[in-house]
C-alpha cells in the first residue's frame, strides 16, 4: 500500500545506460530551472535519502554476481521507498521541482530487461512500493553501449558493478529503455546522448519549456 500525496511540484527524471551523461545534464537542467525562479531538489537513485544511500553501496559495489536478480530488485525498491518518503514526496508537496538522476525506469530496464527478471515481475514490486506515482517528464539519454562504457573507463570510483557486466546485458538494457519509451510516450522523451553536452542540454531545455512553460 502506498501513500497518497498532494503534488503541486514537478518530478523530472533522467534515465539511460552507463556513460550516457545523465548526471551532467541533470545538474545543468537544475541550474536552468533555478534561473527560472524554481526551487529545485537535485537527487539520485539508488540513494537520495537516509538508508537509501547505504543500500546504494550494497548495489553498486562488489562483484557483478553479488546478488541474484530478485534480491537486487528488492534492494532497489527498498532504497526507492525511502527516497520517495523522505525526499521526493515532501519536496513535491512543498511545491518544489525534483530532478532525479535515475528512478524506476532504470530498475525496469536493468533488472526487468537486462537481468531478465521480466517486466511483469518487476511491475508487481513496483505496484506495491510506488503505486501509480510517476514522473511528470522522463528523459531517456541514449548512446551506443560500447561508446557509453568507453566514457566510464576514466572514472575514479568503485561504484562500477553494473559497468562490469557483459555487453549482452547492456544491449538488453538499452532495448528495454526503448520499450519503456514506447509504452510511456506521454512522459518519455528519447534524447541522442552521443552529441556535445551543450547540444543535448539545449534540446532538453526546449522540451521542458514546451511542456511546462508554454
Amino acid at each position: 500500500m502506498t501513500d497518497i500525496v498532494e503534488i503541486p511540484g514537478k518530478f523530472i527524471t533522467l534515465e539511460g545506460g552507463d556513460g550516457s551523461g545523465k548526471s551532467t545534464q541533470a545538474k545543468q537542467l537544475a541550474a536552468f530551472l533555478e534561473d527560472q525562479g524554481k526551487e529545485v531538489i537535485l537527487t539520485r537513485e539508488p540513494g537520495g535519502a537516509p538508508g537509501a544511500d547505504d543500500i546504494r553501496q550494497l548495489l553498486l559495489t562488489g562483484d557483478p554476481d553479488r546478488w541474484d536478480v530478485i534480491g537486487e530488485t528488492l534492494l532497489f525498491y527498498a532504497s526507492r521507498r525511502n527516497h520517495l518518503r523522505l525526499t521526493v514526496w515532501p519536496a513535491l508537496a512543498a511545491g518544489k521541482w525534483v530532478i532525479s538522476d535515475r528512478f524506476a525506469d532504470s530498475t525496469m530496464a536493468y533488472q526487468g530487461y537486462g537481468n531478465q527478471m521480466g517486466v511483469d515481475e518487476v511491475q508487481k514490486i513496483h505496484d506495491v512500493t510506488v503505486g501509480e506515482f510517476a514522473p511528470d517528464l522522463t528523459y531517456i539519454l541514449d548512446i551506443d553501449v560500447e561508446a557509453g562504457l568507453k566514457r566510464t573507463h576514466g572514472r575514479t570510483h568503485n561504484e562500477d558493478r553494473f559497468e562490469r557486466m557483459d555487453l549482452s546485458f547492456h544491449n538488453r538494457m538499452r532495448q528495454g529503455f526503448f520499450e519503456i519509451a514506447k509504452k510511456n510516450e506521454h512522459r518519455c522523451v528519447v534524447v541522442n546522448a552521443a552529441r556535445q553536452i551543450d547540444e543535448i542540454q539545449t534540446d532538453m531545455r526546449r522540451t521542458l519549456k514546451n511542456r511546462f512553460f508554454s
